[in-house]
């Protein structure tokens, strides 16, 4: 169990945990001659003889120094909030509470200090404010425990206590990812570079290899101690001092709020979904595009709200909002977070991570508030995916769920109408039935592509893409298209994509044209004209000469120059002739054997190298037997 103490400056919080352990908290010089603990302290201690140690996280009271204190109470199992005698409830112990609330802390343990100082109905009076204090929380009817770490009366009872606690601390995560919020970094002689923190999930051991920091900094762990005990191993829920080596490792690169992540884990954003929860106390509404400090594991970094239901939010109020920070953040989904004001001097709120990634788009649209609102409902992927995938028009990443939920895939127990697409740049999660539906949408384009451009044999595949106006990116859409190819509703002629029953023709006009020039080819041979030669509309020709490319009635050899399909095979014959009488074909052997000019003869040979029938070895060229028309020849 890690416990941690939260409440006012002054009320006792080092004094008690030394009279309940034994040992000093304020260890460093500044902080024993002014009085006060400006940072963390941590200290370790059996409750009982042979117990397993408990962890205690000391956190500084004093309003400048809440930062710190925001670094020490994530992660812990129980709140032993310190509220002295003779103060009673003050400004720090109602923050320190709000923040403890809103990190979701499971327990709460109350400590009246200082009762040695006050009369009886003095302790009872701040049983009355701390009663009224936690009566609209979670955290109502938490024992109270009057005492003094001077004359140590009540110390042992809340020893006993802290001990019933123990048995009620849940379990946490330890199949997912190893995650490690860093508090403290320095060198040990003789070991080198050590970082401690509470592990949030996961487990480590030593050999380990994690990733350390926003760089991902590929570090080793060599050793460990867990709960101040050395251990081979260590899991969430411990605090945990691991022994780093790395490559070009220096203490320097390394800073609270850092942290440690397995490798397969690592993936630094700056934009994240969240649950929001402002203040009740808070004086006034929260408004769109605040700045704020973010406060999330042992981060703090500045940035933005987005709120996206609404331009401000009331006192007390909740909504979903997106965050776009300065820096990178690692989080999962439900990681506890903080908002403080910009100035850092007053926490205004908190909430929780929904979607670490969140999108740069549409992310106010009913579609995306019904997936927030599946996030908000469990915490469960299982549960949460059917509504996940109801509103996503192009997939889900699940290399990206393996992360937003801290769970390996192979722990995944998908339902039965969820399929796995494979694409080029990897796998898509759909929900069977939205997959199909996508099929249909993409016939009708194409049909009505067909009615648009009855003269063409149909768009490419990028082209098609585009007509559709579909949300898919090109890897997924191309995953779609292969399937409907598959079956045979879509057919390809060449990279053109048409419906089976579709035919081209070319309209009155230009078959009327293509009379006039047709002879005009045939009469030219091996030397057709050019378009410009061919006595019409320079624009006209090349327009009806391109289309019958496409169609496959023509070949455009260069820019406004084309063959026939039966001078394209008589080529083609004489190209295979040569290569009968010598493997390899001189480009001045296929001009002499045609009577063209050398530079025509290159323009053909590259255009069958185009085609595939021919082969570029430095000027020479060979026949690739396997290509369809150099066996259509007769090979």
């Amino acid at each position: 169990m890690i416990v941690g103490t939260a409440g006012h400056i002054d009320h006792g919080k080092t004094a008690l945990l030394q009279a309940l352990t034994g040992q000093a908290g304020d260890r460093r010089r500044e902080e024993r001659e002014r009085g006060m603990t400006i940072d963390l302290g941590y200290l370790y201690a059996a409750l009982e003889p042979g117990a397993v140690l408990t962890g205690f996280i000391d956190v500084p009271g004093h309003e400048r120094f809440t930062h710190n204190m925001l670094a020490g109470a994530q992660g812990i199992d129980l709140m032993l909030l310190v509220v002295a005698a003779d103060d009673g409830v003050m400004p720090q112990t109602r923050e320190h509470l709000a923040i403890v609330e809103l990190l979701g802390i499971p327990q709460a343990l109350i400590a009246i200090s200082k009762c040695d100082r006050v009369e009886s109905a003095r302790v009872q009076d701040v049983r009355a404010q701390i009663e009224a204090l936690l009566a609209p929380g979670p955290y109502a009817g938490a024992p109270q425990i009057a005492l003094s770490s001077v004359t140590g009366e009540g110390v042992e009872t809340l020893r006993q206590a802290l001990l019933d606690a123990q048995k009620k601390v849940l379990q946490r995560n330890s199949g997912g990812g190893f995650r490690l919020g860093i508090d403290r970094a320095f060198s040990v002689a003789g070991a080198g570079i050590v970082v401690t923190g509470t592990a949030l999930s996961g487990q480590v051991a030593v050999g380990d290899t994690l990733l350390l920091g926003p760089q991902g900094k590929p570090v080793r762990v060599r050793g460990l101690h867990a709960q101040n005990q050395s251990a081979e191993m260590a899991m969430a829920g411990q605090r945990v001092a691991l022994n780093l080596s790395a490559e070009r490792l220096a203490l320097e690169q390394i800073h609270r709020g850092h942290w440690l992540l397995a490798e397969w884990l690592y993936a630094p954003t700056q934009r994240l979904d969240i649950e929001m929860h402002l203040l009740t106390s808070e004086p006034k509404a929260f408004e769109h595009f605040q700045p704020v400090h973010v406060h999330l594991g042992t981060q703090d970094v500045v940035g933005r709200v987005a709120l996206l239901e609404g331009a401000s939010l009331a006192p007390g109020g909740r909504m979903f909002a997106q965050l776009l920070l300065n820096s990178p953040i690692h989080a999962v989904k439900g990681d506890p977070l903080i908002l403080r004001d910009q100035s850092a001097q007053r926490t205004l709120g908190g909430g929780r991570v929904l979607d670490p990634f969140a999108p740069t788009r549409q992310r106010r649209s009913p579609e995306r508030l019904a997936q927030l609102q599946a996030l908000a409902a469990t915490d469960s992927l299982e549960a949460a995916l059917p509504a996940l995938l109801a509103s996503s028009e192009s997939g889900l990443d699940p290399r990206q769920l393996e992360r937003q939920f801290n769970r390996p895939r192979i722990t995944w127990a998908l339902p039965p109408d969820v399929r796995l697409i494979d694409t080029r740049q990897g796998p898509l999660l759909f929900s069977a039935v939205r997959w199909e539906s996508l099929k249909a949408p993409v016939l009708e384009d194409l049909a009505r592509f067909h009615q648009l451009e009855p003269d063409q044999m149909g768009p490419d595949r990028d082209r098609l893409r585009r007509f559709t106006g579909t949300a898919l990116d090109r890897p997924t859409f191309i995953r779609l298209l292969d399937e409907l190819l598959a079956s045979g509703v879509i057919v390809a002629s060449g990279p053109w994509l048409h419906l089976p029953e579709h035919q081209v023709r070319l309209s009155a006009e230009d078959e009327a044209l293509w009379q006039q020039l047709q002879p005009l080819f045939d009469e030219a041979g091996f030397d057709p004209p050019w378009v410009r030669a061919l006595g019409h509309d320079e624009a006209v020709v090349r327009l009806l000469l391109r289309k019958m490319a496409r169609l496959g009635l023509l070949h455009q050899v260069v820019r406004d120059l084309f063959y026939t399909e039966a001078m394209i095979h008589r080529l083609a014959a004489m190209l295979l002739q040569l290569a009968g009488q010598n493997p390899v074909i001189q480009v001045a052997d296929f001009r002499d054997a045609v009577g063209l000019g050398r530079k025509r003869s290159i323009q053909i040979l590259e255009y069958f190298d185009r085609l595939g029938l021919t082969r570029r070895v430095g000027d020479q060229r060979q026949i690739r037997y396997d290509n369809a028309l150099a066996r259509e020849e007769g090979h």
